[in-house]
């Protein structure tokens, strides 16, 4: 799988010889070196996919490959993602014990009222090691309703997504160019 993003034309994702457009980071792309918390934009690489995330509640008919299985996360309303820099749980999956909205440290609710995280990838960006300020989790997600940009994330309207994890290989990687 290639993400091809392209500044004269809009950003893209190319997959089996089929073309998806997308969206990117506010602020474009950016080497992986360079890559800062919160400067909303995309990291240039290659990366593999470390999880995928599905909402079970949502009924998405996805038919995952028998190899990828294992990487298959079912979310729920405990799951958030920690994008605190002064943590020590930054840029990790958290499952908290009961929902709550007080938290001593900054996350990203993973079980959201809109359709945007009802399918989700994660990418080892800044994994192992995980550096502070590097940058935390880049998702590959559903569209925003009104095809936005995103924090430095990519988002496909929801059915390519679908059609992308139908058809996911165990050795697929993300080329971001």
């Amino acid at each position: 799988m290639k993400i091809s993003l392209n500044t004269i034309f809009k950003p893209k994702l190319i997959f089996n010889k089929r073309i998806f457009f997308c969206q990117i980071g506010k602020n474009g792309i950016i080497p992986q070196y360079k890559k800062k918390e919160g400067d909303k934009k995309t990291p240039i690489g290659k990366w593999k996919i470390e999880n995928i995330f599905i909402r079970r509640d949502k009924n998405l008919k996805i038919k995952l490959n028998f190899f990828l299985r294992n990487k298959l996360i079912y979310i729920n309303k405990n799951l958030i993602w920690c994008d605190d820099r002064n943590s020590n749980s930054y840029n990790r999956l958290i499952k908290q014990k009961k929902p709550t909205k007080d938290s001593s440290f900054s996350y990203e609710n993973l079980y959201r009222d809109d359709d945007v995280y009802d399918i989700l990838l994660t990418l080892n960006h800044n994994k192992n090691p995980t550096i502070k300020n590097k940058g935390s989790a880049i998702f590959i997600h559903c569209s925003f309703q009104d095809f936005r940009s995103t924090l430095g994330c990519i988002a496909l309207k929801k059915n390519n997504l679908k059609f992308l994890i139908n058809n996911l290989q165990t050795r697929n990687y993300i080329y971001i160019r």
